[in-house]
């Protein structure tokens, strides 16, 4: 109930879990064959806080056990226990998740996330709904986080090859409850929520409050804050009768100060040819990281987030076996952003009549902005039904969507001749002058259209066997308005900086599929294989189509398109109280830009990662619970760019660990509770391309790293308990995230804390 938010392959932790799982698989074949579990399930003897049946989407007609992919559901307790208040610090529960920095120039905002080896961050869901902009999310409305791993166009149409993340909301009950928590912690953090149902004097009627106030710094950062004020409601009609209609409001505010990061200099594999070249043969005095805490940001750069969401949503159930779902949604989201960030490497000046003093060092700024806002008016019905058929079930699940999601992007730049002065590398200054980057008269202003019908259908053959098939067919229509500003080296046909404006369209036709096979040697196991594609169009992520030969986005281009070929098994274990899985995969995605022997850009790259996942999530022993993942990749390009300036054919994949681990275990003693925990991450490699060398190119690499946290939880009464968590307990010094650079990071949090006190009613 309260709120939160590492070296190489032969470890204990990796090793034990691997062996854990695969002596628990074949004791579960000891078991009698039971009876095909049913569509919905109307008992359980589960136990566990931390172990889901089923995901909340009603396009997965069949429980966990036998949905034949790799679906990763976090329950709201996790992330509770760990205090994990944001999505990026949920997803830190489920291995194959790297989180980004950004560009050379811009630094990302928001859930940047990138898993299998794909960028993920326009492939976030609410409900089921695509979620647009570039933003932070909190998880105080949060049921629970569920990530479906490999492409999966047939669920939600155009999308990554990685899969997709779903937030599902709280929703307002029949049971009447208060909770609280008020948290204090370390880097000025300050948290208090509550979550209030209660029912009305309607019958089956309900309403739910969920309140947020965070007022808070970052731990090992100085000036940084994370501000948000946030209000979700859910009222509920017809609860538990045949026709029930729930209406959500959800409203979020974020008021921060952005970190543009630190410098990475003096990190292991830290290159910088401005102090190469001052200081020849190796000559330089020895230089040391910065201090952690640095900021080289100005304290009035500002992150402003505004996002708005309602949510209507009807549902009735002609029989027991038909039910018919509509769900209509309007959200509307603005980001309006400062940001100062810092460019290390040829960006670093060593002055020649004082190199040997560190002091005098000084680093390029840039600053950068965004000016965005996002709108979203969308219609799903889904139909879903149990059929019967001679001796075989059909457990369908069908619809149709519509729906219409626009960005518009003003662009911002410093006005003419102004440039931002350099910071001191070793002690910057937030009383430096600032420039105030302003609209340059350019934007963006992009839109998609979709239409969509899609079916799946789940075909029990006997107790033994099921198989599966879904197709998704959409039509999408992508216009995208340009206005720029005329350049200096383009003809003067027009005078430099007029306004111009342009046009880009792009409209074609996509279709999805999956097919899987299940086989259940018992009731509470299954062995699959599982195929699955999906297609993500020009324009589909940003709704931004280009022009230029050497973007992805341009219209005449093909989508990408992915594949995941699977083969898992899942087992309910100890009367269903463990939940354990494996699967091999392999995930393609074709159709990516890259450059030919004649400098041009074709679309005929691939890039391949294969691997190998397992979890065990639930309680293995009486008062024990624990969530566990491993996951090892084997990430290439298996085609790449074949022109001798950059080649990345052959190369590994950016951004892509080879092993991810994550391990949370609590343990009960009457009153007591006490957790903790651990994850691991591999190194990355910052760059794809073939012939970097680390004598000229800084960080060619991000460094693995462990991190081992430990919480502690004591009921005074029943009513009030109170809560401690400890993060990164032996101080680990890690790289969290890095620009495609390699010049600028944010760093992993030092040792903190959080003490807090929840309340239940």
């Amino acid at each position: 109930m309260s709120f939160i938010q590492s070296k190489k392959h032969n470890q204990p932790f990796p090793a034990a879990l691997a062996s854990a799982l695969m002596l628990a698989m074949p004791a579960a074949y000891a078991q009698d064959a039971g009876k095909l579990a049913e569509v919905e399930v109307k008992g359980s003897t589960i136990s566990t806080e931390l172990f889901a049946e089923k995901a909340s989407s009603a396009k997965q007609v069949k429980p966990l056990v036998d949905t034949p992919q790799t679906i990763v559901v976090l329950k709201k307790e996790l992330f509770q226990q760990q205090q994990a208040n944001t999505l990026s610090e949920t997803l830190r529960n489920t291995p194959g998740i790297t989180m980004l920095m950004g560009e050379n120039g811009n630094t990302a905002t928001g859930d940047s996330i990138f898993m299998r080896g794909f960028d993920t961050q326009s492939s976030i869901y609410v409900d089921g709904i695509r979620d647009l902009g570039t933003i932070s999310r909190d998880t105080f409305n949060t049921e629970q986080v569920e990530i479906a791993k490999g492409p999966a166009g047939v669920d939600n149409g155009r999308g990554a090859s990685s899969g997709y993340i779903n937030m599902s909301s709280k929703a307002a009950t029949l049971d009447s409850f208060i909770t609280g928590s008020a948290t204090i912690g370390s880097g000025s953090h300050k948290r208090v929520s509550a979550d209030v149902n209660q029912t009305l004097a309607i019958d089956n009627a309900a309403i739910r409050v969920n309140l947020l106030r965070q007022d808070s710094g970052v731990a090992g950062r100085d000036v940084v804050e994370n501000n948000i004020t946030g209000i979700a409601t859910s009222l509920a009609f017809g609860l538990n009768t045949e026709t029930r209609t729930t209406l959500n409001l959800l409203h979020v505010q974020q008021d921060n100060i952005p970190d543009g990061g630190v410098p990475t200099i003096g990190l292991e594999g830290f290159y910088s040819a401005a102090i190469a070249t001052a200081f020849p043969n190796n000559t330089a005095p020895a230089f040391g990281k910065v201090d952690r805490e640095s900021f080289y940001g100005s304290k009035n750069d500002f992150d402003h987030v505004v996002a708005d969401m309602l949510t209507l949503r009807i549902e009735h159930d002609f029989a027991d076996n038909v039910k018919l779902q509509n769900t209509s949604r309007y959200g509307v989201s603005s980001q309006d952003y400062i940001l100062t960030g810092v460019n290390t490497g040829n960006g670093i000046t060593v002055p020649a009549a004082t190199k040997n003093d560190l002091n005098s060092w000084t680093v390029n700024r840039n600053r950068q902005g965004k000016d965005q806002q996002n709108q979203l008016l969308i219609n799903q019905t889904n139909l879903n039904a149990t059929l019967q058929q001679g001796a075989l079930t059909h457990n369908i699940s069908s619809g149709i969507e519509f729906s219409f999601e626009s960005q518009l992007n003003y662009t911002l730049g410093l006005p003419t001749g102004t440039t931002q002065v350099n910071a001191n590398l070793y002690n910057p200054s937030t009383a430096d002058v600032f420039a105030l980057p302003v609209r340059t008269g350019a934007k963006t202003d992009g839109s998609t259209s979709t239409a969509a019908v899609y079916m799946l259908d789940t075909i029990d053959l006997n107790a033994q066997w099921q198989v599966s098939a879904g197709l998704r067919a959409e039509h999408y229509n992508t216009d995208t308005n340009l206005i720029t500003v005329q350049a200096a080296a383009t003809p003067q046909t027009i005078p430099v900086g007029t306004l111009v404006g342009s046009e880009a369209r792009k409209s074609d036709n996509l279709l999805s599929y999956k097919v899987g096979a299940n086989y259940k040697p018992t009731e509470d196991g299954s062995v699959y294989l599982s195929y699955a594609t999906s297609q993500l169009p020009p324009g589909g992520t940003n709704f931004s189509l280009s022009t230029a030969a050497t973007n992805q986005n341009n219209p005449m281009l093909d989508p990408q398109k992915g594949t995941n070929l699977e083969l898992g098994t899942k087992w309910q274990l100890l009367d269903k109280n463990l939940f354990a899985t494996a699967a091999l995969f392999e995930t393609v995605n074709k159709n990516e830009l890259v450059r030919d022997d004649l400098n041009t850009y074709v679309p005929v790259g691939e890039k391949t990662v294969r691997g190998l996942e397992l979890a065990l999530v639930g309680s293995p022993l009486q008062n024990f619970e624990l969530n566990a993942g491993i996951a090892l990749m084997n990430p290439k390009i298996t085609r790449g760019a074949l022109y001798n300036g950059a080649p990345t054919d052959g190369g590994v994949m950016q951004w892509t660990p080879k092993t991810t681990f994550t391990l949370w275990g609590t343990y009960t003693l009457e009153k007591l509770k006490l957790g903790g925990g651990a994850r691991y991450m591999d190194s990355v490699a910052r760059s794809n391309t073939t012939n970097l060398v680390a004598a000229t190119n800084s960080m060619l690499e991000v460094p693995d790293y462990w991190v081992v946290d430990a919480m502690a939880t004591y009921e005074v009464n029943p009513t009030v308990t109170v809560q401690f968590n400890l993060y990164n307990l032996l101080d680990e010094e890690y790289v969290q995230s890095l620009n495609n650079g390699g010049g600028r990071y944010h760093q992993g949090a030092p040792r903190s804390a959080k003490l807090g006190v929840n309340v239940a009613f």
